[in-house]
């Protein structure tokens, strides 16, 4: 089995985040799903368990686990519940991680520590209302001001936005620079002009905090600057790399619930006097479902290697975050046919993995992007870019 190449530490690492989610996570995620409520609660659990963070130095406040270890953490979150596995993949991937690579060491004192213990939490402001995969053309502006910045401009779809502490904007200083005037700014939500609204009526993570974020002349400091003017479009893509390779352990952990549940229900479940885990045709979906999840657990193992080894790991990644996206998806539809009509009501959570996994598809980078990054390795061109 691919996990006996664990070892002993990660094997307590992933029985410990185990525990955590039966006895923590589980219980509250139905009722929170119904609710549509951020669990801010158990989201500072997660920090408490140091989860938030896990990669990060213990000189910062993480707990220094090397990226195998937080994909199991992340795995055993997301088979529990996907809202909370937002606040570990945000937390720790985008903006813990981008603070730690691109930041001062003062940026890194202020709050690496905070955001590791769930004492504050922080976003990830990229995404607009008319930009999404084309992050090199943002529409919110920083304008160079006597000692600082003034940011203008709006973010949509932002996990955590609003409760977050401070929030990583990604903001064009010169349009005609393209991604080299791309900046990325710390910027503390308590600023005069920095506004939230919450989304409402999301198909899927509705316990997860999602907000539309306006910034009205924002001022910061000069120190607000993560890293130099010109690095936004790598802060960004380097914390996205991050950033999928969560999304991808957290569906690894959605096909594990998918197997769990089906598994469980159609040994209990009695149809023509026998129980319906003995039709073929069940035993069929459950056998997919085992080939997808083993399948996308060894490729995120695999990008999980390559980042500890130091070496290049965009592609793999990708791959990763496509194959695994898709299977969850795939493994919660089949799921929910092997309960029939009772996975189609929340007395199961195969509905809410459903739900939760079909956005994994489009955040992060789209399946479609993915592939056009799989695509320019294998070719060498670049398809995203007007050929001609």
């Amino acid at each position: 089995m691919i996990d006996a190449a664990l070892s002993d530490e990660q094997r307590l690492i992933r029985e410990t985040a185990r525990e955590f989610v039966d006895n923590e996570v589980v219980p509250r995620a139905r009722e929170s799903d119904r609710a549509e409520r951020f669990d801010a609660e158990l989201a500072r659990r997660l920090g408490d368990m140091g989860y938030l963070g896990a990669p990060v130095a213990e000189q910062y406040g993480g707990r220094g686990l090397d990226f195998l270890g937080y994909g199991l953490i992340v795995e055993e979150v997301g088979r529990g519940d996907s809202a909370m596995r937002t606040v570990v993949s945000v937390q720790t991937s985008l903006v813990c991680g981008s603070i730690e690579r691109w930041g001062t060491e003062e940026q890194k004192q202020r709050w690496l520590p905070r955001l590791c213990a769930g004492e504050a939490f922080g976003c990830f402001g990229l995404t607009e209302p008319d930009t999404g995969s084309d992050a090199a053309n943002l529409r919110t502006r920083a304008e160079k001001i006597d000692g600082g910045w003034r940011i203008s401009g709006q973010k949509m779809w932002i996990s955590l936005g609003n409760v977050a502490e401070v929030a990583l904007i990604f903001a064009q200083t010169d349009p005609a620079r393209k991604h080299r005037g791309l900046a990325c700014f710390l910027v503390p939500t308590a600023s005069d002009g920095f506004a939230t609204q919450e989304i409402h009526g999301k198909l899927g993570l509705r316990a997860s905090d999602t907000a539309e974020i306006a910034l009205d002349a924002v001022e910061v400091a000069d120190e607000a600057l993560l890293g130099e003017v010109g690095d936004g479009f790598k802060v960004a893509m380097s914390a996205l790399d991050s950033g999928r390779y969560s999304v991808a352990a957290g569906c690894v952990g959605i096909c594990e619930g998918c197997v769990q549940s089906s598994v469980s229900y159609a040994t209990e479940r009695h149809q023509f006097d026998v129980p319906i885990a003995s039709f073929q045709l069940v035993q069929e979906m459950i056998a997919d479902m085992i080939v997808r999840r083993d399948a996308a657990r060894m490729l995120v193992r695999r990008a999980a290697l390559l980042k500890d080894a130091g070496e290049p790991s965009t592609v793999e990644t990708s791959v990763a975050k496509l194959y695994a996206t898709e299977s969850a998806v795939e493994c919660a539809n089949l799921a929910i046919q092997v309960h029939g009509g009772s996975g189609y009501v929340d007395d199961y959570p195969v509905e809410r993995y459903l739900r939760d996994a079909r956005v994994t598809t489009l955040y992060e980078g789209t399946s479609q992007i993915q592939k056009l990054i799989i695509g320019r390795d294998a070719t060498g061109i670049n398809a995203m870019v007007p050929q001609g």
